[in-house]
């Protein structure tokens, strides 16, 4: 089917969209706050406390920097909150899970279901899947390396605040950064 010039460039139109200043700043600090998440994880921290490099905590830091990244500085905040929310519950449950259960497939089920009912009473359902991914990679670490399991869901809540500490820092001042120079009020 041929279209014309004109049916192509509205097409092209409705599926692309010009990104703002905004957009590309906001981009470009995403990327860099995510890749000193997991530097910091992978080169300084996770170095102190375990002795050696942590791939997973540096992945995981960088995860929970660019899940709180969001469009707006208040955006961003509840992102972080409802993120360390989230770990904190899968948290509770995983740690005296592992303190006297090895790690198995049948056990994370039941981890993610509680975690659910909890997050449910909690009134926090939209942070539902935040836990349940929690649950599976703390769950699967341990499943791969059984030797001190019981210390993934210490680490993993760790890597969390790291990550959202550094995102919600690194979000508020791109922010502050990009509308001050522009003397707009501030997102």
């Amino acid at each position: 089917m041929q279209y014309d010039a004109t049916t192509q460039s509205v097409v092209a139109g409705s599926i692309l969209e010009k990104p703002s200043a905004w957009d590309i700043l906001h981009a470009i600090a995403t990327g860099i706050a995510c890749l000193v998440s997991y530097t910091v994880m992978t080169k300084l921290l996770n170095v102190a406390v375990e002795g050696h490099s942590d791939l997973v905590g540096g992945m995981w830091a960088a995860i929970a920097t660019a899940f709180v990244f969001r469009d707006s500085r208040q955006h961003s905040l509840s992102a972080g909150v409802g993120r360390l929310i989230a770990t904190s519950v899968s948290f509770v449950l995983c740690l005296p899970y592992l303190w006297f259960i090895r790690a198995n497939v049948a056990g994370m089920g039941i981890l993610l279901a509680a975690g659910s009912v909890v997050m449910v009473l909690l009134g926090r359902r939209e942070d539902n899947i935040t836990t349940a991914v929690t649950t599976i990679v703390v769950m699967v670490v341990a499943l791969v390396s059984p030797e001190d399991a019981w210390k993934q869901p210490l680490l993993r809540l760790f890597d969390t605040a790291v990550g959202v500490g550094i995102g919600v820092a690194g979000k508020w001042i791109a922010s502050f950064a990009f509308y001050k120079a522009r003397g707009e009020p501030i997102r």
